[in-house]
């Protein structure tokens, strides 16, 4: 089986984030909770696009220290 990067994982997760708060907070879903959950979108999209600019992306640090690769086929860095 494949092992994902980290990019590849930080796009998973951002756009499982994304879903779900989409899914929480529209009040037209089924699993509607709280319109809120908008502020969770909002705060994911922001968070990438500041990482596209700054480099920084907190969920990559954290990703490299349960040692997920950079690269396919290549090592965790430190």
């Amino acid at each position: 089986m494949k092992q994902l990067t980290v990019n590849q994982w930080v796009r998973a997760i951002a756009g499982a984030f994304v879903l779900l708060s989409l899914a929480f907070g529209v009040d037209s879903s089924p699993l509607y909770l709280n319109g809120n959950f908008l502020w969770f979108t909002a705060f994911v999209g922001a968070n990438l696009l500041q990482s596209a600019f700054t480099g920084l992306c907190p969920l990559e640090s954290f990703l490299r220290r349960l040692g997920i690769p950079d690269e396919e086929g290549g090592r965790a860095s430190s």
